[in-house]
């Protein structure tokens, strides 16, 4: 395996309610290269902020804060979706290559009133990311996020056409399976995996499910390397 690594966090921040002070100290410690948060709030925005000053990030208090935070300077801009853009990064990949790309999404979940519309905008958010991946080629692409899907899900499923699975690539490597990441209260049993790091190009060779003080989401971490061959 090449010495090249790329660390990525995902963390679902429950829109302001995952303590922000505690999820700055999470970051510090896991000390990623990249930090995807969706339902992104103002406190939580200024604690990330002042541990990875790069990046962009746009905290809300209607579920639909987002961003990217890095450790060295990169490009973040938005991708339209309905309902709620992704958000797509460029970091540099391994010496002489071309960068890797990076996309943080937080799918509509399909309970979200009016359930009807919310399904159509799903079902666009799907159609408009599997867009930008098919009109964009690239060798190593990461797509991380809250999907609101578990793995039977036709969402994931239409998303594995074209990604693999690090998460649960690693964990079946080391004979284990891969952690939940949603409970229906903070601190309570998780009881789905709905939390994704998704790769194209590129092999998870340690990742791990960590607490998340406050959210009803656990945040997973993927160290990401190229693949041996």
């Amino acid at each position: 395996m090449s010495r090249w690594r790329l660390r990525v966090l995902s963390a679902n921040l429950a829109n302001g309610r995952a303590h922000a002070e505690a999820f700055a100290d999470l970051v510090e410690a896991v000390d990623p290269d990249l930090v995807a948060v969706q339902e992104l709030a103002p406190a939580q925005a200024e604690a990330l902020a002042r541990v990875l000053s790069f990046g962009k990030l746009e905290p809300a208090q209607d579920h639909n804060g987002m961003g990217i935070a890095l450790r060295a300077p990169g490009s973040v801009r938005e991708l339209r979706l309905p309902y709620r853009s992704a958000f797509v990064a460029e970091l540099a990949g391994p010496e002489d290559d071309e960068p890797v790309e990076v996309l943080n999404v937080h799918l509509v979940a399909p309970h979200v009133r009016p359930v009807a519309q919310r399904h159509r905008d799903r079902r666009g958010q799907l159609h408009e990311i599997t867009a930008h991946v098919d009109a964009t080629p690239r060798r190593r692409r990461v797509l991380a996020g809250d999907l609101n899907a578990t793995p039977l899900w036709p969402v994931y499923r239409r998303l594995r056409t074209r990604f693999d699975d690090a998460i649960a690539d690693a964990a079946r490597r080391g004979g284990r399976r891969p952690g939940r990441t949603w409970g229906p209260w903070a601190g309570s049993v998780r009881l789905l995996r709905i939390d994704h790091i998704l790769v194209q190009g590129l092999v998870a060779t340690e990742t791990r499910v960590l607490p998340l003080r406050g959210s009803d989401h656990s945040a997973l971490v993927a160290d990401l390397g190229l693949p041996l061959g």
